[in-house]
Parts: C-alpha cells; structure tokens; sequence
C-alpha cells in the first residue's frame, strides 16, 4: 500500500524427500520418554546441529563428511549416544540419564565455592570469548506473532463524504486480531562477533498474503479518495492533543510516486532490504551475548546484584561443568542457570527469563513495556581454542498501546476564504502486544585469516521465496533446524 507511511498512520518434519538422502529422529529421555530440547549431533568435526525445541532433527546425509558413519547425541546429564546413519527411516533415539559421583567429573587440589567461581568466569572472560576469524554455515529463523486486543479508531467528524465511518469501520475489519509472519535464512556468515560479513544462500517468508491484497484494495480506495478531494498546492497538518506536524500534499504525492517505482524494483529485481534486516537480527542476537557491552543480560558484568548458588555438576559434551542457578538480587531483572566448564572457567550454556520488564515507558497516551526477554546460549570451542556462539534463541516481546485524539486537517493559502478545507477527527484506542522469537544455529565453523575476509564480496539484493505454508521440501539441499509445531501447521486459508 503505497500511503502506508501517511493514511495507514492515520486510520491505523517429515520432509518430503527421497528417505534414501535424509536422516529424521527425535531424542527422547530413555525413562520418561519426553522429547529432549537443544541437544547436539555431531555429524563430523565442526559439523552439527541442535534438536529443536520437540527434540527433532533432519539433515542430507550427503552434507555429512565421509567417511564418517556415525553421529553422535550429548545433552547435559546423558550419556553420549553414537547411532549409525546408514538407517534413514524415521526413527527414536534413547538417550540414558548419567549416573555419576562428583569425583568422576571434577578433580582439583580444593574446592571453589561460588563466588570464586563467578570470578574467575569474569577473569577469563576475554580469553575464553576472543574474537577470531571464521566462516559459519548458518542457519536464521525469526518468528513473530502479533496480538490486537484493541482496535478503535474513534471516528467523530469527516467533511469528505467517502471517508466516513463505514469505511473507518472496513478498515478495521482488514486487520487480523492474530497474526503470523516467518523468517528464515540459510547463510555464510564470514568473521566475528563485532565484524562480519553475510552472503545469504537461500531464504523464506511464510505469512499470510491475503492481508497484504485487502490492505492494499484499502489503500488504493484512500489514495483514490485522497487525490479526488485534497487539493495539489494544499499542506495537511496532523494534531494529536498539544503536538502537530504539518506535510506539504505534492511532498506527500512525489514520495507516494517514489515508493510505487521501489516496489516495483523490488518485485523484479529483488530486495536488498532483506538482506539488511537479517543483518541487523544477527547484529542484535550478537548484541545480547552475555560478555558484549551493550548486553541487556548482565549477569557477569552486575554479578554484585545477583545471587549465585552451586547446585550441582553435570556433563556436556565431554565437559564437566558446574551447574549454577543466579536470581537477581534487589531491581535486577534476570534469573536463570549457568553452565561453567570446571577447567577453563567459560560459560558453555546460559538459560535466562526476565522476571520483571526489562523496561517500561507511558507519556501522553502512548504506553509500552518489554514483558517477555527469555532465552538461551550454547557456546562450541572451535579450533583455536575459543568459545562462540552454536546455538542462540531469544524470545523478546511486550505489549504496546495508543490512546489519544488525531485530527488531520487540509489547509490552502492560495484560495480565497478560510484557509481550513478538510479535516478528520479520530479519537485512537490501540492495545496490542508482539512477540519476536529468533534462533541462530551454526553448523559448521572453521578459522580463516584476515586476507580471506578482505577478499569477501557481499551479495545484498536477495529475493525470498513467499511460502503460503511450510514446505520442507524447500530447504532439500540445506542443513536448517526443525520447525515447530506452530510453524509445521501454519497455511493461509485462501
């Protein structure tokens, strides 16, 4: 809808590929029989993948370096499993809880309790996370639904008879109480934490169109309405209580122009707009690392205004690990777990849930507060010796509300009389809330040095492929991570 930025403003797997070259199975708890979220399968060196949150996984056996014949299951607390891939069908892995004595996983000359734990983490921090040069195979998916638990435009005055009531009313029938919208990404990601390069393989939306073709018949009625009844040399002036702005028509008609051409451009040619979005996701998960300046998670850098306990050690990987619950003390906002190799003092794993907003704001009718900003880390050592990111997910939301008076009003200088010749009074009663979940997975990684990343091209123009339901088959030749239940089972009704 070309008047988007202006009137909308206003008036606002079972894959289905040959089983001869897949591996699909589902970890499960070999007593409880429940699924196991996020363990690792490795299917070489630096190769592997996470099971999703159902504990399933897929990939292309012809993806798997040979000769390798195996691949091997590790989740904390189990003992590591080795299945043979050269059966295909569907199958269920057993993973067997790990029984063990303290003196099994943790040796050491005295024991350390928890404070001393925490600061030798803090010590280690930059030699455990440095930051060199990789290229990953990545996988990216981004999942966003959408709540309107309010929608009221107020309609109290209109002197263009077409934009009256009924077409306010119509436009609030188009927007969907609940809504939908995936992401996702199949990508080379060349460099580090705070440098980086994207070159995207494959890509998908999965959401539903048929809003899109509504809003747009809205759109293409309001613009109809807008050139019918707004003179070309008028200003609009737009107040809401004690602001108001003013924008010149021609301004708004050029710029209404300008956006059809782009459109178009993308339509043919593709969207670069994509390729930056992904980057600014990735640039944002990265963001939230627990060690980065700007991380909201700040457990280790305020780990004065948390408490920490030693619950316990378990394994991961082959590593032993303390595992330590934290809680914020005082006006912190995180609680969660700690997974800390017993030998090099690097966080492996961090589970972490807000209990509080992570930040609130209300002035003149316009409210918002970030309620939910939950998720967690698992960090790999790579071959230097470093740990970096293998698997991120980070659910991050809150609810949002406007409740004010609009008016749009129409002025002319050059007629003769009032210089007033239309206006719009709308009283605004928006409540909504938005949930955006992301997964970051990484498949396989390897060092590479600084000439090779100079030498990177970045393709930015990317056309994603529109998905009306989810389709495996479309990701036959990439290694990706499961969808869930939500995502297997979303299909626009046509």
């Amino acid at each position: 809808m070309y008047l988007k930025p202006y009137l909308l403003l206003l008036f606002s797997c079972n894959l289905v590929i040959s089983n001869a070259q897949t591996f699909s199975a589902r970890v499960l708890d070999s007593v409880t029989k429940e699924p196991i979220p996020y363990a690792t399968v490795a299917t070489g060196l630096n190769q592997g993948l996470i099971t999703n949150e159902d504990g399933e996984f897929t990939f292309l056996l012809e993806n798997v370096s040979h000769p390798q014949d195996s691949i091997f299951i590790s989740y904390m607390g189990y003992e590591t499993k080795g299945v043979l891939f050269s059966k295909t069908e569907d199958l269920e892995i057993l993973m067997t809880p790990k029984t063990y004595e303290l003196n099994e996983v943790f040796l050491s000359t005295r024991t350390l309790d928890v404070d001393e734990i925490i600061d030798n983490v803090k010590e280690r921090l930059d030699k455990n996370y440095a930051v060199g040069l990789t290229k990953k195979k990545i996988f990216f998916r981004q999942s966003e639904t959408g709540a309107m638990k309010k929608l009221d435009f107020g309609f109290e005055k209109s002197t263009i008879v077409e934009l009256n009531k009924k077409l306010i009313d119509s436009i609030t029938k188009i927007i969907p109480n609940k809504s939908s919208y995936y992401k996702e990404t199949a990508a080379d990601l060349y460099g580090n934490n705070e440098n980086y390069k994207l070159n995207i393989k494959k890509a998908a939306e999965l959401y539903d169109k048929n809003t899109d073709i509504s809003a747009e018949g809205i759109g293409k009625k309001l613009e109809k309405i807008f050139n019918d009844n707004i003179k070309k040399d008028s200003y609009i002036k737009i107040k809401s209580g004690i602001f108001s702005t003013k924008m010149e028509v021609d301004s708004i008609l050029r710029e209404n122009e300008d956006a059809k051409i782009k459109v178009e451009k993308r339509k043919a040619e593709g969207d670069s707009n994509f390729h930056q979005q992904i980057e600014n996701q990735i640039a944002y998960l990265y963001e939230q690392l627990f060690f980065s300046e700007d991380s909201k998670i700040d457990v280790i850098d305020k780990s004065n205004r948390y408490n920490f306990s030693l619950e316990n050690y378990t394994v991961i990987n082959g590593m032993s690990v303390y595992i330590i619950p934290f809680s914020p003390k005082g006006g912190k906002e995180f609680k969660g777990t700690l997974y800390v190799n017993t030998l090099d003092f690097a966080i492996v794993r961090l589970d972490f849930e807000n209990v509080k907003p992570i930040s609130k704001f209300g002035l003149l009718g316009i409210s918002y507060s970030n309620d939910v900003f939950r998720g967690k880390m698992l960090f790999d050592k790579d071959e230097n010796g470093n740990y970096s990111p293998k698997y991120i997910e980070l659910s991050d939301g809150g609810s949002m509300g406007l409740e004010r008076p609009l008016k749009v009003i129409e002025k002319n200088k050059h007629v003769k009389g009032r210089r007033k010749q239309n206006e719009l009074s709308l009283n605004l009663n928006i409540q909504g809330s938005q949930l955006m979940k992301y997964e970051f997975v990484v498949f396989e990684s390897e060092a590479i040095n600084q000439s090779y990343f100079d030498k990177i091209e970045e393709y930015k123009v990317v056309k994603a492929t529109y998905l009306s339901q989810y389709d495996p088959t479309f990701w036959k030749n990439h290694t990706i991570i499961e969808p869930n239940q939500a995502i297997e089972t979303f299909k626009v009704v046509e």
